[in-house]
Formats: structure tokens, sequence, C-alpha cells
């Protein structure tokens, strides 16, 4: 049987290829590469603490192999990597709470870390005969345009959610530039209900835009201010604390594609309340939906990146500006696969505060 990762590598991934900064679903093998600093002394602590971890990792649907390496000329340097069936078996996984109840053991032995993916498109070296179909590569380059997206997720008490978009909305701009090839671009924060989106496009390095704006005087004021309104308790100057926060609230881009770089559009943000384990299906559809708007050259979709982590899906779009557009319905059979993984009515989120950097 055909599954809908093949459906979209045979049919779209040709096309797209050119026009997709960001795609999960094209069904080729990931390959996960995280840099670790571990802290001096802590290497057999470490050591043993990633030997726990690669058993159950090795249990977890969709993971092929890992391998630890130590850099030769400093030791407190470390490399894990780590292959997989395909992007969303790994992302399933890292960012499930068995995930984050898993690693922890390694964080208190580590300065820092870094994680960083990949789809493979080339490798050299024979394979068995019959595996072609098991190790999928991209079929071809994807050509993204410098954006990075990103977005955090979480909730309020039920009754705060006017006062905590009031501190959402009046904060002051953090500064844009990072560094010399960094710069913040664009933030966009919705709500619906009790549940915040904030979503976030980056030029340059990710990571170093995220821990630049966690510094800004202004953004930690707010931070601060809307502490005691979250469900879920924090403490920013525990560093664990936050870390863990900040992970349960990471929402990953799945999906970005775009019909029209030059144009300006009209943003909208969709919540997609998923059934339960049917999350990464339900983001997978939505990508092929989009990805047949943007060839829609009536279609109102500019662009769309869709962001999902366990069976929360949010769907960004910009819409052609100035008439009145809605984000299109899908064709009726798509629709009823669609409705088949839903908890529910997808609902349009409340804008409240939408950012540009003046050169973005």
């Amino acid at each position: 049987m055909t599954t809908l990762s093949e459906k979209m590598s045979d049919q779209s991934t040709r096309q797209a290829s050119t026009r997709v900064s960001q795609s999960v679903f094209d069904g080729s093998r990931l390959r996960v590469v995280l840099l670790v600093d571990v802290n001096d002394g802590a290497q057999q602590q470490f050591l043993e603490a990633y030997e726990q971890l690669c058993n159950q990792v090795a249990q977890v649907p969709g993971h092929v192999s890992d391998q630890l390496c130590q850099s030769i000329e400093n030791p407190s340097q470390w490399l894990i990597t780590s292959e997989w069936e395909s992007a969303p078996p790994f992302l399933t996984w890292v960012n499930s709470e068995e995930h984050v109840r898993m690693v922890e053991p390694l964080h208190s032995c580590v300065r820092d870390t870094r994680s960083l993916r990949f789809h493979i498109v080339r490798e050299t070296g024979g394979e068995p005969a019959g595996a072609a179909s098991r190790r999928r590569l991209q079929a071809s380059p994807r050509i993204g345009d410098g954006v990075i997206r990103h977005a955090l997720t979480f909730t309020v008490r039920p009754g705060s959610e006017e006062k905590v978009a009031k501190i959402l909305a009046d904060y002051a701009s953090p500064q844009a530039r990072v560094d010399e090839t960094t710069r913040l671009c664009r933030t966009s924060l919705f709500m619906h209900g009790n549940r915040v989106v904030r979503a976030i496009e980056v030029r340059g390095d990710l990571l170093a835009a995220l821990r630049h704006v966690a510094r800004q005087p202004e953004v930690r004021a707010v931070e601060e201010a809307i502490n005691p309104y979250l469900e879920q308790e924090r403490d920013l100057n525990d560093q664990e604390s936050a870390r863990v926060f900040f992970t349960r609230a990471a929402l990953p881009a799945v999906h970005h594609v775009t019909a029209d770089e030059s144009a300006e559009g009209e943003r909208q943000a969709l919540y997609y309340p998923a059934r339960p384990d049917c999350g990464m299906r339900l983001a997978e559809l939505l990508a092929q939906q989009d990805e047949a708007a943007t060839e829609d050259p009536d279609s109102p979709v500019l662009r769309s990146t869709i962001f999902q982590r366990d069976d929360v899906v949010v769907r960004l779009v910009d819409v052609r500006p100035g008439t009145g557009a809605r984000v299109p319905l899908p064709e009726p059979g798509r629709q009823a696969a669609l409705s088949a993984l839903l908890d529910g009515e997808p609902v349009g989120m409340d804008l409240v505060t939408d950012r540009r950097s003046p050169d973005a």
C-alpha cells in the first residue's frame, strides 16, 4: 500500500523542490546530529547516561542506528549521530513526554547541546539487495528562502486570557540584529481560548536567535509578567525548570510552502485539535492540501507553514490581501480524511500581534 509520504514524494517532490524551504514528509531517511559539550570531569557519567539512553532509543519505532564519538582535540566535545527511517517517527519521539524523561540524566552532566536534522540526499557504498525501499533518499535538493520558522505554544489559566493577551501585545520589540549572520525577521502571536502560539521567523541561526531574545530585558519582563498565569509552572531563574518548559512548548515547523515570495499577505492562524496519536498524520494531510493550494493560480494562499507537536497542529497562512479572503476548504475527499483525524472543528485563532523587523 502506498503511504501518504510516498505519494508526496512521487507526485510533488520534483515540483516542490524549487520552492519548499522545509518539509518532513518526503519519506526519505533522516540523519540527526547532536553536538554535546560535557562538563569537565563528567565524561564517565555522560557515557553511562548515553548507554542507558541508547538502549531505550533502540526500542523506538523508526530508529535505525546511532553512533557516539568523542573529539580527538577536546575531550569535553562529543558527537551523537542517529539514523531514522524518516523524519516523522523521530519527531514523534523527540517531541514526546517520554523523550523529556529519557534525556533528563544527560542534562546534569552537559553544558550545552545542539541538535541538527538532515534528510539524506546522497550516500556512498553498496546496500543489500531489496533494501532500497527501506533506505529512501531525498529525491532532489530543496531550495529555501533562507528563513527558519519555529513556534512555541503553551496554555494559560482559564479566565486569564484577556490579561495575558494585553501583556503579550504591549511589550517593546527586541533588537532584530542578533549578530553578523542572524536576524529576527517576524514574530506573530495568536491565541485561541487559553492556548498561546508564538511563531517566529529567523534569518540565520535559530538557536542564537532564541538565546538572544531570551536575554532581552523587554522580553524577560514579559515572560515574568505572564508567569503567574501559566498552567505549567516555571522558574526562569532555574535553568532546568526553564529548559523543561521551553522543551515542552516547542512547536516545530514540519512543512512550509511558498507560492509568491514577493507579495505581502494577511496572516491567519488555524488551530486543528487532533485525535490522540493523529497529529503527525493530520499535519501531513494539511501539507498536501497546501501544496495543491499554492499550485492553483486562483488560490488566495501565498505561503503556509504547518507546526505540529503531539496532538497540537497549527497552520499559519498568508492570504492575498484586500479581498477578505479566507483559507480555502479542502476538496470533499480530503476533507473526509481530515475529519477522521480531528477531535473537533478547526478554529481560527485571534491575532494578538504581528511584528516585522524593518529590514527583514
